[in-house]
């Protein structure tokens, strides 16, 4: 599929994903900011795809990464992050949101499955009684260690602090 197929907006991705569920695809979610790609990321998506036929990656709007992480990010701004996640082969659709937490798109999509790093504990996630409540579940997908925007950040800084 075309990068810019991939992209939608939260209405589009809501008709296409009732289309999907009446031909009993399992749509597999997941969120976050994916400010700087890298081999951490890339590995959890193709980890989350494995659980169904449709991964939906919902990605942050800058200003709701800004209220997250604060000021300084996000490095890459939304169009270029949304942009590196649908040319993954692993992602089928990639959507911007605004609010500080998935919550509300995903009582809209209502995913046979969530997918959460192993950054977060199963009963901290407040995704979880959302997706639950919709007969969905939430798995966690561990990340591999060392790789995270915040390491890239700071190697960086640290590099060119040096010059």
């Amino acid at each position: 599929m075309a990068i810019n197929k991939k992209i939608v907006t939260l209405k589009q991705l809501i008709r296409i994903v009732n289309k999907l569920k009446k031909q009993n695809k399992q749509i597999i979610t997941t969120n976050g900011v994916f400010d700087i790609l890298h081999l951490g990321h890339v590995k959890y998506l193709e980890n989350a795809k494995k659980l169904g036929d449709v991964l939906i990656v919902g990605v942050n709007t800058d200003s709701s990464v800004k209220q997250n992480k604060g000021d300084k990010r996000p490095i890459n701004e939304q169009k270029s992050r949304v942009g590196v996640l649908a040319a993954l082969g692993c992602v089928d659709y990639v959507f911007l949101f605004n609010e500080k937490d998935p919550r509300n798109w995903l009582s809209k999509i209502k995913p046979n499955i969530h997918v959460k790093s192993t950054d977060y504990k199963l009963n901290e996630i407040i995704e979880k009684t959302t997706v639950e409540k919709n007969k969905g579940k939430v798995i966690l997908s561990s990340m591999i260690k060392g790789h995270s925007t915040t390491n890239i950040i700071n190697k960086i800084l640290k590099l060119y602090k040096k010059q």
